[in-house]
């Protein structure tokens, strides 16, 4: 592995795609010092802590959001919306592809078609930033987390234009350099970005466990003993050798091509293999299920506390307190419905992205068969089985993994922060574009004739990885 990473800085052309995106990624964490006008940072980062120990519904927000966002919305830069404005509308159009005609068309043209669809979701990322931008802008001002000289109707106006602004520029200039990563770099540009910010995380989680390790076997309640942080680290190598098998993991159908004569010769006839993947859906089920989770535990903690407030009857407080408690992370109802929605969701991306009979019908024209079933109506029945199977399987994995922060934080008194490097969306993005990321530089190290990752021994480099029957 260290010889691969030596060859890295041997090829030129690969030498200055690399650092290019190293480059790039270093003026994306640079952003995260540009604050916004007229916020009050040090109230706002107060206020997120206050909101994230006590476990109200802003506060669980603030969590997710702050998985995709490298953690800006405390401090409220001008990167606070981060990526996902791009990705939400890049999900949208992915969805609105498979059912609305005009689009299934456009993306029919090929190239042409796929590019004016790139417009329109960079057309829709703008949109969502000004929506989401005021949405943000409102509760700051709400909350009393603005500046009082910007509080005064005419300053009012330069605040909410000046933040708009800035929220709106800083996620297209993100979605600008994933393009340019794509095109100088690595590639994968926009995810690259997204991991990045959920690895920023990292260090102020490491910092969490050093500053409440308690070497005594007895520890305080709160802190981590020897034996919760061995858990700890067992938990975390677990989990990321889980979400590896998870992501690479493929059921290989049989696929047999037809014999074709022509003249003389007989071309064909070769076995090959259909790979679908475990997991299909990748990590849409949770980013969906975690979602509208939050959702119910905000109306339930809210409605709680207006009845408090309003000294509303007694039954009424009773019936509200009871749902605002079992609506809360790592209770049993949360956990339940969560994993309900994940399963729901894994077979509604999986039905959503592919299609037996249009591959029943690739697998026709191309002259290939699976053995054993007759091509059309017999062959798409069959891959849809399959599908369903495997991801039966493949929604138990990502409902595990998905639940594993949860529990770990509730049980072992252990922040979010902390917690979601155990599982869940955040490392499951991570370990996937980590994959993806060394399987570009693997193709670009054997297009030069130089040893990767995945090659073994000291003399890999100068030996042919295809060899005769005879050698």
């Amino acid at each position: 592995m260290f010889q691969a990473f030596a060859n890295i800085f041997k090829i030129p052309e690969l030498r200055r795609r690399v650092f290019f995106t190293l480059g790039l990624l270093a003026i994306y964490r640079v952003g995260f010092a540009i604050p916004l006008i007229g916020v009050d940072q040090s109230a706002l980062k107060e206020a997120a802590e206050k909101a994230s120990e006590g476990g109200s519904g802003f506060g669980r927000i603030l969590e997710y959001a702050s998985i995709f966002s490298g953690g800006s919305l405390q401090q409220s830069t001008i990167f606070g919306l981060g990526i996902m404005p791009y990705i939400t509308a890049s999900i949208i159009f992915q969805l609105l592809t498979t059912v609305w005609k005009p689009l299934q068309d456009l993306k029919k043209d090929g190239t042409s078609g796929q590019t004016k669809i790139n417009e329109y979701t960079r057309y829709a990322t703008v949109g969502l930033c000004i929506i989401q931008g005021i949405m943000w802008l409102s509760y700051l001002r709400q909350s009393g987390l603005v500046q009082p000289d910007f509080l005064v109707s005419g300053k009012m106006v330069t605040f909410y234009t000046a933040g708009v602004v800035g929220l709106t520029a800083g996620s297209l200039f993100l979605m600008w350099l994933g393009e340019q990563i794509d095109k100088y770099g690595i590639g994968n540009g926009i995810s690259l970005i997204l991991t990045a910010g959920i690895l920023s995380r990292m260090p102020s989680a490491v910092q969490w466990v050093w500053d409440n390790f308690d070497p005594s076997i007895n520890a305080a309640p709160g802190r981590l003993s020897p034996i919760g942080l061995l858990l700890i680290m067992g938990g975390f190598v677990f989990v990321v050798a889980g979400a590896i098998v998870i992501t690479v993991a493929q059921r290989r159908i049989p696929i047999q091509q037809a014999k074709h004569t022509r003249g003389r010769r007989v071309f064909g006839g070769q076995r090959q293999y259909l790979p679908l993947r475990l997991n299909h859906a990748g990590v849409m089920p949770i980013v969906f299920a975690s979602s509208l989770m939050i959702f119910p535990s905000s109306i339930f903690a809210w409605l709680q506390t207006r009845a408090l407030q309003d000294n509303s009857a007694d039954w009424w407080q009773s019936i509200t307190g009871f749902l605002a408690i079992n609506s809360q992370m790592g209770k049993f109802p949360y956990i339940f419905f969560e994993i309900v929605m994940i399963f729901f969701f894994s077979y509604f991306w999986t039905t959503v992205q592919f299609s037996p009979d249009e591959m029943s019908k690739q697998l026709k024209q191309s002259g290939s068969f699976i053995p054993g079933y007759r091509p059309g109506p017999r062959t798409a029945e069959y891959l849809e089985t399959v599908m369903e199977r495997i991801t039966y399987v493949g929604a138990g994995f990502l409902a595990a993994i998905a639940v594993i922060p949860t529990v770990v934080s509730s049980k072992m008194m252990i922040p979010l922060n902390v917690s979601q490097f155990l599982g869940g969306t955040g490392l499951l993005i991570v370990v996937s574009v980590g994959l993806d990321l060394i399987q570009r530089i693997e193709a670009n190290l054997l297009m030069r004739n130089y040893s990767g990752f995945l090659a073994h021994g000291a003399n890999d480099s100068k030996a042919p990885r295809i060899r005769s029957r005879t050698s």
